[in-house]
């Protein structure tokens, strides 16, 4: 975990660099070593009383609690580490303004939310992946402007929300939108260590947590103040520490050799680089410096599309720094310097290996009193190491869940599937292998090469063809599901469509229908001014229509009838582009294939398309068609996903050219479990693969039985000036 705690300990040192981002497997202990930073920072000073935690030094002028008078009284208290849960309410993040006082008596009532008490502290946000679109603009807001704006029917209230940002994540359960991701400062990845000695120190000190808390805490007391000591240090020196014009040409030629977008990256790394000199005691930037920063700054930032995994070519890194060196000899910084205390080689305090799972975060700190090995201490391991060696090259997990090994054997088909097999075997490239780890297709059809920016082990993911668009499918009717941009629906933001009395708490006010209700009451009510009087029962809720998230099921044929003709790259290469309208459209996706004797969920319900594309790419062909299975699996997954989401609205995308070939009576099997489909009501679309001159239409016979739209492959996608298609009930491309 020495990235992790390096990326925490520097933002602690540097608010400004904007926060961290761990993303890694689960059970590596990522919300722990987050909640353990709180008590290394120093304690803040705030106005007394104020809810918004003004500095006195420097009070917000438009605190809502304010104007606080210039030598009022002043509290100190700990820094804080505020939770912000997935499924918080709006109200909850930003505040709640009493919309009932504000329109009766014209004052404003505001109670402060989680983006206030975050103020000059830490905002934490476990799963911060799953977290929903609109909460993910708040946040955008905040971390781009410092402030919190709450604005409801012309009142506005607003307060200063400076924090920082650290989120943690699962790469499995889907990734983040990029505009957030590019708000983190740094990246993480995390993954358990596989040393059977240090797995043994974690189990032997989290039992012994367990059994005593009190009493384990107190012997890391000291280590932990230890490096809160240094923090401080660090933080203290932080303005005396010079970046010279060497570094800066050093992080500029890095940032541009990895092509990111803007500037952001440039000025993060930079921050990154002048704190990482303050944590180690020194006083000038260095190389060594400069190449943690970039490390721990660009990997996130080079992402170009949603099948691009997070990672940094450590090669290509060095030789942007020795490009710098080699352009500007003359100021070059020195990789020379003190080291900070208990700092001898490693870039986070640790030496040449850095400290392993347990430490006190710090790298200085006295030995485990438990009589743990002194790797797992956190202590010195190196004192030869020199702070002119560069810091061990990291990967991350370092392979993408495998395809499930219990598909029916192949050999097991017979008759014409066997035939086609045989007779295109040697001449098409989608036989099963082709996708498979080291591949990266740049094209359907075509074949590709590994991704040089990848990390090491990251697998192979498929992508879809540049510059092709997916059709627009969308379910019919309006929803009420989760906010999105594919189907319409009833949600939070979007165009007003009218007014209704609410069931509860009214979240938006629908200003002109509450004066409406209640102006034929004003003269009961004795109104003898001009201020309108307002009852509770006057007010009326907006009612919005907007966009909604939608299941994508993907339901895939990988026969071998699918397989012949090169046809399996091209339906890759299709369901690829539906993938990547998924993500833009912020939908769930799920994959059910079947080939051979029967049908697999390859992929449960997710928001990760690229653990979906890594499926896909490794997707094998082959053997009979059993259609009626595979309607009956995603007539399943639709059952379970419904209990577990009822809001979601599904759609279910059928790729197959309509053969059935598998079991007794194939062809009367599939039309009743089609029907079984059918009835589970989810809007389906055929996506017919059928080609050739003789064609016998069965994909079309399919979508009859489905009554689901029918789409050619070639129809699926297109140029992106094309026009988009909306499903419609039984409409037919040709």
């Amino acid at each position: 975990m020495d990235d992790m705690r390096l990326a925490l300990l520097l933002n602690a040192v540097s608010p400004a660099i904007g926060g961290v981002l761990v993303r890694g497997e689960k059970g590596t202990a990522k919300s722990t070593a987050v909640r353990a930073l709180a008590a290394l920072l120093p304690p803040v000073d705030r106005v007394a009383g104020c809810r918004f935690g003004c500095d006195p030094a420097a009070p917000d002028p438009t605190c809502p609690d304010g104007p606080h008078p210039a030598a009022g009284p002043v509290e100190r208290r700990p820094a804080r580490l505020v939770e912000l849960p997935v499924g918080a309410a709006e109200d909850r993040v930003v505040g709640s303004l009493d919309l009932e006082k504000a329109l009766a008596e014209g004052v404003r009532a505001f109670e402060p939310g989680l983006l206030a008490a975050a103020h000059r502290g830490v905002l934490y946000v476990d799963e911060v992946n799953l977290l929903h679109d609109h909460l993910v603009d708040l946040l955008l807001d905040a971390a781009a402007m410092g402030r919190c704006h709450v604005e409801r029917e012309g009142v506005s209230v607003s307060h200063a929300a400076r924090f920082l940002l650290v989120g943690t994540m699962n790469p499995e359960e889907g990734e983040l939108r990029p505009q957030l991701l590019d708000r983190f400062g740094l990246t993480v990845e995390v993954a358990a260590s596989r040393d059977p000695v240090v797995r043994v120190e974690v189990v032997r000190r989290r039992l012994a947590a367990d059994a005593d808390p009190a009493g384990f805490a107190a012997r890391w007391a000291a280590a932990d103040a230890e490096v809160a000591a240094r923090v401080a240090a660090a933080r203290d020196r932080l303005d005396r520490v010079l970046l010279p014009d060497g570094a800066l040409r050093q992080i500029a030629e890095v940032c541009a050799a990895f092509d990111v977008d803007g500037m952001r990256a440039d000025i993060v790394t930079a921050r990154t680089a002048v704190a990482h000199a303050a944590w180690q005691g020194r006083d000038r930037v260095t190389a060594d410096d400069v190449r943690v920063a970039a490390r721990l700054a660009l990997p996130h930032r080079r992402r170009r599309d949603p099948f691009d995994t997070p990672g940094l070519d450590e090669k290509r890194l060095d030789e942007a720094l020795q490009r710098a060196r080699d352009e500007h000899p003359d100021d070059d910084p020195p990789d020379t310097g003190p080291s900070g205390p208990g700092d001898p080689g490693g870039p986070d305090g640790g030496g040449p290996d850095g400290p392993s799972a347990g430490g006190s975060g710090g790298g200085s700190g006295p030995q485990p009193p438990d009589g743990g090995p002194p790797d797992a201490a956190g202590g010195p391991q190196d004192a030869g190491g020199s702070p002119d060696h560069d810091p061990p090259a990291r990967t991350g997990p370092t392979s993408p869940p495998a395809v499930d090994d219990r598909w029916p054997d192949r050999a097991a088909a017979s008759g014409s599937d066997a035939d086609l097999r045989a007779d295109d075997r040697s001449g098409r490239p989608d036989d099963g292998s082709a996708d498979h780890a080291g591949a990266r297709p740049g094209r359907p059809g075509q074949g590709g090469t590994a991704n040089p920016g990848d990390p090491a082990g990251a697998g192979s993911v498929a992508v879809p063809q540049r510059g092709l668009m997916a059709r627009l499918f969308t379910a019919p009717g309006v929803g009420d599901g989760v906010p999105g941009r594919r189907s319409r629906a009833r949600t939070g933001r979007g165009r007003t469509t009218g007014a209704r009395v609410p069931a509860g708490r009214p979240t938006a006010v629908h200003l002109p229908a509450t004066l409406r209700a209640a102006a034929p009451h004003q003269a009961r009510r004795g109104r003898c001014d001009g201020r309108l009087l307002l009852r509770p029962d006057d007010l009326r809720e907006a009612v919005r229509e907007g966009r909604e998230g939608n299941l994508v099921l993907f339901v895939v044929d990988a026969s071998g009838s699918m397989g012949a003709r090169q046809r399996m790259s091209a339906v890759k290469g299709a369901v690829l582009a539906l993938l990547t309208d998924a993500y833009q459209r912020r939908d769930t996706v799920a994959v059910v294939a079947f080939r051979g004797a029967g049908a697999q969920v390859l992929l449960p319900a997710t928001s990760s398309v690229l653990a979906a594309s890594a499926r896909l790419a490794e997707l094998p062909t082959g053997g009979r068609t059993p259609l009626a299975e595979g309607l009956l699996a995603a007539a399943d997954l639709l059952r379970v996903q419904r209990l577990r989401d009822p809001r979601r609205r599904p759609l279910v995308l059928v790729v197959t050219d309509g053969r059935a070939t598998a079991g007794h009576r194939p062809l009367e099997r599939s039309a009743r479990a089609a029907a079984v489909l059918a009835a589970t009501g989810a809007p389906c679309v055929v996506v017919d693969c059928e080609s050739g001159p003789v064609r016998l239409h069965l994909a079309h016979r399919l979508a009859g039985q489905l009554g689901a739209a029918h789409h050619r492959l070639d129809t699926v996608t297109a140029d992106p000036l094309a026009g988009l298609a909306t499903v419609g009930a039984n409409r037919s491309v040709r």
